[in-house]
């Protein structure tokens, strides 16, 4: 799974801009406002083989935006901006992307206080090592 984890650190350092949030590769341990995270999705490998001469896997990854939760039209326009970002950095990446649906924002509680989230699918072809 070396090359997926690669892809996936890959896709964070795509995803970075230090002036609007902080890019994790990984779940944080306490998820924090103005941040990204990229995970595995669900289902998060699948092989495909559309040449039929071998098997490659479609490694498919949640970005997951989180802005702090303060007001209805504040935190809209928050994550909206963010969304947008996220978009424009993945379009930058020299990665072959699928991209997805993005889910609508919803609040996520943590000891930290609740935030307001959404997820952005991707999926790209990768190798298994």
């Amino acid at each position: 799974m070396t090359a997926i984890t690669a892809l996936r650190s890959s896709i964070a350092t795509a995803l970075a801009d230090n002036t609007k949030y902080s890019v994790f590769s990984f779940p944080p341990a306490t998820p924090i406002a103005n941040s990204v995270i990229v995970t595995p999705a669900d289902p998060y490998i699948e092989p495909n083989n559309n040449d039929y001469t071998s098997i490659s896997p479609m490694a498919n990854f949640k970005i997951s935006i989180l802005v702090p939760l303060l007001d209805n039209e504040g935190n809209l326009a928050g994550i909206e901006a963010d969304v947008v970002k996220v978009f424009q950095l993945l379009e930058a990446s020299s990665i072959v992307f699928r991209v997805g649906s993005v889910s609508a924002p919803s609040v996520l509680s943590v000891p930290s206080g609740d935030l307001l989230t959404c997820d952005i699918a991707v999926s790209t072809l990768t190798e298994w090592s």
